[in-house]
C-alpha cells in the first residue's frame, strides 16, 4: 500500500493541488497556491541490523502492528539528525535491549510500492542477554535451522536473513542490493 501524499502546506495549512510544478519539474507534486512551497513526497528510510553471536542471529517477536507476534530484525524508521548506522543501531537496543558492535553494512531493499528503503548493518552481539523494549515481547538467539520462517513478519527480514546465512555458508560476506516488488 502507498503512502498517501501530502495534502496539507507544512508552511502555513493550506490544501495543496497536485500538479507540475512551475520550476521546470517534470513530475507532479504536491503545490501549495497560497505560497508556492512544492512538496516532494520521498520514500522512508528503515534501518535494522542482523544481530549475531557465533552461528545464531537474533531476533524480536513484535509487540506492535502490523505483523503483532511475528519475528523480526530489529529495525524500525530511521530519525532526522541521525546516520543509517545510529539509526539501526539505536533500534537495536530500543527492541532488544541488545549490547553489540556495529559491524558492516550488510543490504539495501527497495520497496518502491510502499515508498521505502530497508538498510541492514551486521552487528556481533557481545553478551546473550537482552532487555526488549516495549514493541517487543521476546528477543531471542536462533541457530538457522531454528528459525521460524513462516512466522517472520516481513519479506524484507526474510530475504536478508537468507542472503546473511548463504554468506555465512559461504564464510565471506557481501553487500547485497535488491527490490522487493
Amino acid at each position: 500500500m502507498q503512502r498517501p501524499p501530502s495534502k496539507h502546506c507544512r508552511n502555513c495549512g493550506t490544501t495543496v493541488v497536485r500538479r507540475v510544478p512551475d520550476d521546470g519539474d517534470t513530475r507532479v507534486r504536491g503545490v501549495c497556491p497560497n505560497c508556492k512551497t512544492v512538496h516532494y513526497d520521498n520514500p522512508l528510510n528503515v534501518v535494522g541490523t542482523i544481530p549475531y553471536l557465533g552461528e545464531r542471529v537474533l531476533l524480536c517477536k513484535r509487540n506492535i502492528e502490523p505483523r503483532f507476534g511475528k519475528w523480526t530484525l530489529p529495525a524500525g524508521f530511521m530519525e532526522l539528525d541521525e546516520t543509517v548506522a545510529e539509526g539501526a543501531a539505536r533500534e537495536t537496543v530500543e527492541e532488544a535491549g541488545a549490547q553489540f558492535e556495529m559491524g558492516d553494512f550488510f543490504s539495501l531493499v527497495n520497496i518502491a510500492r510502499v515508498g521505502q528503503v530497508h538498510m541492514f548493518y551486521r552487528a556481533r552481539l557481545l553478551s546473550d542477554q537482552f532487555d526488549p523494549g516495549h514493541e517487543t515481547t521476546e528477543a531471542r538467539l536462533f541457530y538457522e535451522h531454528e528459525i521460524p520462517w513462516d512466522e517472520i513478519a516481513f519479506r524484507t527480514v526474510g530475504e536478508t536473513l537468507k542472503r546473511y546465512f548463504a554468506d555465512r555458508r559461504d564464510g565471506q560476506f557481501s553487500i547485497h542490493v535488491f527490490d522487493i516488488t
